[in-house]
């Protein structure tokens, strides 16, 4: 069984910047493919980030350039640093991971809220 755990949110302004953590617990994490998603209010959740155990990385176009996903295999985490939020970057973001071998993300954090004022 796999548990994730996210850290890092929070209110800021417009511009700044955030780095969200995620911690793997329970199998090994090189074998897993993990990624951020995020759900702002009234809207489905989307896929932001994804990184795979090699380090191949998937940023969405609308936080290329932005956002970076990474991961530290020794340490079991993935981050998101998030530079020049903007307002419409506000939701719920949430951790999620998958084994290389299936298709869909079964492992879910609990979310973190990112609040961008303008």
């Amino acid at each position: 069984q796999v548990q994730l755990e996210e850290s890092g949110g929070g209110l800021v302004q417009t511009g700044d910047s955030l780095r969200l953590s995620c911690i793997f617990f329970g199998q090994t994490f090189a074998n897993y493919v993990m990624a951020w998603f995020r759900q702002a209010p009234g809207n489905q959740r989307e896929l932001v980030a994804v990184i795979t155990p090699g380090w191949s990385t998937y940023e969405e176009d609308s936080v290329k350039g932005r956002f970076t996903i990474s991961r530290d295999h020794a340490k079991k985490t993935v981050y998101l640093q998030m530079n020049s939020l903007k307002p419409e970057d506000t939701a719920v973001y949430y951790c999620a991971s998958k084994h290389i071998s299936t298709s869909n993300y079964d492992y879910w954090g609990q979310g973190t809220q990112v609040t961008v004022s303008s």
